[in-house]
């Protein structure tokens, strides 16, 4: 199995800034792409952000220029560099990985526990 350990969220005003961070951990797994989702009360839970293991990202566009993704592969981390926050960007971040146990072909989707992120007006 892959566990998933996000981290950095937080309380932020308007226009301020947070990272979050996403820990992959596990025996022999790998990843083929990473990213976060987020939900926030009475909403869809939605994707914000994802790379893949090529390198290629796609942004919700509500997010763009604002938010960046990036990935650190030996660290099997992910990140996402949030900036300008908005009010509307409160909810919980949920991180997420398509993973597959090396030598298998099956992949399977995982999610960490979430992290909330709030910003005041």
């Amino acid at each position: 199995q892959v566990q998933l350990v996000e981290s950095g969220g937080g309380l932020v005003q308007a226009g301020g800034s947070l990272r979050l961070s996403c820990a992959a951990s596990g025996s022999d797994f790998s990843i083929n792409d990473m990213g976060w989702h987020r939900q926030a009360p009475g909403k869809q839970r939605d994707l914000v952000a994802a790379v893949t293991s090529g390198g290629s990202t796609n942004y919700a566009d509500s997010v763009k220029g604002r938010f960046t993704i990036s990935r650190d592969a030996a660290k099997n981390t992910v990140y996402l560099q949030m900036n300008s926050l908005k009010p509307e960007d409160t909810a919980v971040y949920y991180c997420h990985a398509r993973a597959r146990r090396k030598f298998t072909t099956t992949q399977w989707t995982y999610w960490g526990q979430g992290t909330q992120v709030t910003v005041s007006s």
